[in-house]
């Protein structure tokens, strides 16, 4: 009998409805009984049911005594049992991701690495499986926690070449290359990688400079971070790849974070000053190599033309002296008569020998020519521009030598007459 029997809970005879009145509990042991009717149907055996005995009164007369058969017993609990097996091998199925990798352990040793897909392994105790995350970045922090301002002094602060405290954060983003190694090498990865990055950040920055950390040496402090890192866990055997060191922040404590921004602006002037220096150098100095190529290419020229000269008049001196050789009379008039003529030519006075008279007249003529073209002008006004000035008189441009000259040729033509 079932739950679902319409009998349930009902004893007694049927009242001619095919009902019974309900009189109590259900009885386990008829239960019993027709459990074991049914098992023994489904194992081929021959089909039993028990009559039904309707005596006494309305209510609820006696039933016969229920009789148990061992065959039917041992046939029940054998199907239990094939049922729990059944159960139990199905427990060894699981299901592997594409971005996971399963590891199987049997006995707690490992055993074999298992794909995505369905798989099985034995079930436990005999074999167990464990699914490891191989696709997923994994990110550690050293010198602060989720923000900038979470800082951990601890981690933060390192000492520099120069015997300079800074204090720098950074984080570090890795993935598993081999689930193995990672599972079973490692007790602590996310402390076994911050250590280690710790470890490399310190013994970089300890090799370098102050000035190097904070400005322009922080992209390669991280790439040579990674690399030793990298290292570090390969000789461990931690299944670890690195895959990203970010550098957050790099700065100087904040105790001596006002001297050394007036450090950092004295040596802003500095460097603003040499530039200055240098452009103003830039100015000056190829002007002067200008200027001094200049003067050396003057000077060259000069050499260059006075060799010329020397060698021309040396060349000029043998032609005279074969000319003179010649004709030694004829060669010394025509020289003095050049001579003559080219040193005439650079002067503005002129000597007449007047005849019967022995003297030398002198006779200014280009001061007179001077003067007569600047009269020309001023002929009818005054000196000073305006009209009403005589025609003859001589204009004020003429000097006071000039008349005396003029004055004296008066004079002299006077007496000759």
């Amino acid at each position: 009998m079932s739950l679902n029997d319409p009998q349930w809970g009902n004893r007694g005879s049927d009242d001619g409805g095919g009902k019974r009145p309900n009189q109590g509990p259900p009885d386990l042991e008829e239960l019993w009984r027709d459990l074991n009717e049914r098992l023994g149907e489904m194992f081929g055996k021959e089909k039993r049911r028990r009559r039904r005995v309707n005596g006494g009164d309305g209510d609820g007369g006696g039933q016969p005594p229920i009789e148990f058969n061992s065959k039917s017993l041992g046939g029940g609990i054998g199907l239990l049992v094939a049922a729990a097996i059944l159960v139990w091998l199905a427990s060894g199925f699981y299901i592997v991701d594409a971005s996971q990798r399963g590891l199987v352990l049997q006995f707690g040793r490992y055993k074999e690495s298992t794909e995505s897909g369905l798989r099985w392994r034995l079930p436990y105790p005999i074999q167990a499986h464990e699914l490891v995350n191989i696709s997923g970045v994994r990110t550690v922090e050293v010198g602060y926690r989720g923000s900038e301002r979470n800082k951990v002094l601890k981690e933060a602060l390192m000492l520099t070449d120069d015997e300079n405290i800074i204090n720098i954060q950074f984080a570090v983003q890795y993935i598993l290359k081999d689930p193995v190694d990672y599972v079973f090498n490692n007790r602590a990865p996310d402390e076994s990688v911050m250590q280690v990055a710790e470890t490399a950040i310190r013994e970089i920055v300890g090799k370098s400079r102050m000035d190097f950390v904070l400005y322009e040496g922080r992209e390669q402090i991280a790439v040579k971070a990674a690399e030793l890192m990298q290292e570090i866990l390969d000789r461990y055997r931690t299944g670890i790849l690195i895959s990203k060191v970010t550098m957050q922040n790099a700065q100087p404590p904040e105790q001596v974070q006002a001297a050394f921004d007036d450090a950092v602006k004295a040596g802003q002037d500095r460097e603003r000053q040499k530039n200055e220096g240098q452009a103003y150098a830039n100015d000056v100095i190829p002007r002067a190599r200008g200027t001094a190529a200049r003067l050396l290419q003057e000077a060259d020229g000069y050499r260059q033309r006075l060799i010329a000269t020397a060698e021309g008049d040396a060349n000029r001196f043998r032609q005279l002296y074969v000319e003179y050789a010649k004709a030694p009379e004829v060669t010394r008039n025509r020289l003095y008569l050049e001579t003559m003529q080219q040193v005439y030519t650079q002067t503005t006075k002129i000597m007449i020998d007047a005849k019967g008279q022995g003297n030398l007249l002198y006779l200014p003529l280009d001061k007179l020519t001077r003067a007569a073209g600047a009269a020309l002008p001023y002929a009818g006004t005054d000196p000073s521009g305006r009209p009403g000035g005589a025609a003859g008189e001589l204009p004020q441009t003429m000097d006071r030598g000039d008349t005396r000259s003029r004055d004296a040729l008066r004079s002299r033509d006077r007496e000759a007459r």
